[in-house]
């Protein structure tokens, strides 16, 4: 084996151990993916063998470090604001407006809006039963509701921080998670529009999911749910408050830090609080005291609820340290500079260079946040070579990441059995949804890199 060729054996050996581990094997993810790191290690002649071990303790560290926080606050975030109604407030909120025949644009925006601190199951979890039940009084098609939720939640999940993926391949590649933020809105809702209204509406009249019974729940009953007296939730700014604090506290960082000196005050003030470590710490205690007042719960009972969460937060928290830890392995074996190179020759740039990658680590294990933090971690030393601001290349990296879900992504189980679709009719919707958050995201990305590089 010529040694011009062992970046491109360690990136196989890498997708070969991750998909035995994680898709034949199914091993928990966080043992698999340090398994796989161990490995790529092991036949990387650019890493010595002592070096592999305190190599991969340093890559999950490091990435731990940087993303550790905010994700457990995110998922308490998530737990206490559908616990506590907020997320039910919100979506009330947005049906006000549209009107129950238009519902599919109240889920759209419920979805779009939820999913930036809550996560894509959770979003799901609420949403599903309401398209259900939403389907029950209307009489709309049941798959334009999925296939518009499933857009809306899964491009911020991918495109828009707080929420794990982009969170933590911002901060691996140095991204401002500001910028990131207001670049992952201007990409992320022109491709749900495209990926979720518009398929949605073309695929629904071709073919027809019928209301099934499942996990245990009627209709009937959901329906009765969904309609809970709205004096018994919070009020709709109250729930809004999580979402809007960690909004507003970054988006305040990154504008102070853009336009004023830093020598200024207030820049100061602005880059402790507008910090996600902090930012998301505030957003996640207003969303608990929410919880512990709408739930009238004692304090042991409330702590014990915010652990769970807390363990949740922890397993998802755990999973990325160890993505970033198998990226930074395949970046120390000479990965992205090999790949790189090899796709610049066919006329690639590292924007799709990028997307490629994450693409084939998509659907080579399943994961979205894995694609991303693996590729992340091969593209990070590469990012001088940008011409665009970094935030473009999160979002190439979270469009790629979430291409084709199909049986190896737990997701796609989650759609199908929450949401009461057989394998087929699954196939048909958010399979070919997330492919085309992933086209449709690379296009948009291409575009406004192109037309205002902020670089």
């Amino acid at each position: 084996m010529a040694y011009i060729d062992a970046p491109l054996v360690a990136f196989v050996v890498g997708l070969a151990t991750t998909v035995l581990l994680l898709v034949r094997l199914k091993l928990p993810a966080f043992i698999g993916l340090i398994i796989a790191t161990f490995a790529v290690g092991l036949v990387a002649p650019q890493v010595p063998l002592t070096d592999v071990a305190t190599q991969t303790a340093t890559g999950f560290g490091d990435t731990f470090a940087g993303v550790g926080i905010p994700i457990l606050m995110a998922a308490v975030i998530g737990k206490t604001m559908l616990e506590s109604g907020a997320a039910e407030r919100i979506i009330r909120a947005f049906t006000s407006v549209t009107g129950e025949d238009h519902g599919e644009y109240a889920l759209f925006g419920s979805g779009f809006v939820l999913a930036i601190p809550v996560f894509f199951g959770n979003v799901f979890y609420l949403l599903a039963p309401l398209a259900r039940s939403m389907r029950v009084r209307v009489g709309h098609s049941y798959a334009l509701f999925i296939i518009t939720i499933c857009a809306a939640a899964a491009t911020t999940h991918v495109f828009v921080p707080p929420t794990p993926g982009p969170l933590a391949v911002a901060g691996e590649i140095g991204a401002n998670l500001g910028t990131t933020i207001l670049v992952g809105l201007a990409v992320g809702f022109p491709t749900a529009v495209l990926s979720g209204l518009v398929y949605g509406k073309f695929i629904s009249k071709r073919i027809d999911i019928p209301l099934r019974d499942t996990m245990g729940t009627t209709t009937e009953e959901l329906k009765d749910l969904s309609q809970q007296s709205t004096s018994k939730l919070p009020g709709v700014l109250e729930a809004s408050l999580p979402i809007l604090l960690a909004i507003v506290l970054v988006g305040a960082q990154t504008v102070t830090d853009t336009f004023f000196s830093g020598s200024a005050w207030f820049v100061t003030v602005f880059a402790f609080v507008g910090d996600p470590n902090f930012a998301l710490t505030v957003a996640a205690l207003a969303s608990a005291v929410t919880f512990y007042r709408m739930k009238s719960l004692d304090i042991e009972a409330w702590a014990a609820e915010l652990t769970e969460a807390l363990k949740e937060g922890g397993n998802i928290a755990a999973i990325v340290g160890a993505g970033g830890a198998f990226g930074g392995m395949l970046a120390a074996a000479g990965v992205g500079t090999y790949i790189s190179s090899a796709l610049q020759e066919v006329g690639f740039g590292l924007i799709v260079t990028a997307w490629i990658i994450a693409a084939a680590v998509r659907i080579a294990q399943g994961s979205a946040t894995v694609a991303m933090l693996t590729t992340a971690g091969i593209i990070a030393p590469l990012v001088g070579q940008l011409t665009v601001n970094p935030a473009y290349l999160v979002m190439a990296i979270g469009a790629g990441g979430n291409i084709l879900s199909w049986y190896n992504d737990g997701g796609f189980w989650i759609i199908t059995e929450i949401g009461g679709l057989t394998q087929a009719e699954a196939l048909k919707t958010w399979t070919v949804v997330t492919t085309l958050i992933a086209v449709f995201g690379l296009i948009f990305v291409i575009m406004f890199s192109t037309v205002l590089p902020l670089a």
